[in-house]
């Protein structure tokens, strides 16, 4: 093989662009005897390819049959979960007549009543609405302080 194709193939090796049939033009010539002096540092290169492609492992594994404990304690629990959703639907008996809890849903004689309770209603949300706002400040310290301790 010319030396001056050697030397191209060998530029081509180490800037990653090769093909598998230049590596193996490679891998041939630097097995052979004739190797330019100058080139003879790559010579345990492409030895060590030659010599690793014909490596066998030959070390037996034992292969160990993995346990199934969490296959048994998933169907342990879906079986359980299964009986209690049919007991519970064998036993279910509604609290009271269907006609007087649909009649019972708060409704009112007059505007001004529902008016008052709606009012009473609004105001009790808002106070546990303020409530929860209160408790954001609390996060936000939170957050700055956890900033400061772990910069991002």
């Amino acid at each position: 093989m010319e030396l001056a194709k050697i030397e191209k193939l060998l530029e081509k090796y180490f800037q990653g662009e090769s093909n598998l049939a230049e590596e193996q033009q490679l891998k041939q010539y630097f097995s052979s005897k004739k190797v330019a002096p100058h080139l003879a540092a790559y010579q345990p290169l492409f030895g060590y390819l030659n010599q690793s492609q014909k490596e066998v492992y030959q070390k037996e594994l034992p292969l160990k049959p993995k346990a199934s404990f969490s296959i048994a304690w998933i169907s342990i629990a879906a079986s359980i979960l299964f009986f209690g959703g049919v007991f519970a639907y064998l036993n279910y008996k509604p609290a009271s007549d269907p006609i007087q809890v649909a009649s019972d849903l708060g409704t009112f004689e007059s505007p001004e009543e529902a008016f008052e309770h709606t009012q009473k209603a609004l105001n009790f949300l808002s106070e546990n609405v303020n409530n929860g706002v209160e408790g954001i400040v609390y996060l936000n310290e939170f957050e700055k302080s956890r900033n400061l301790i772990f910069k991002k």
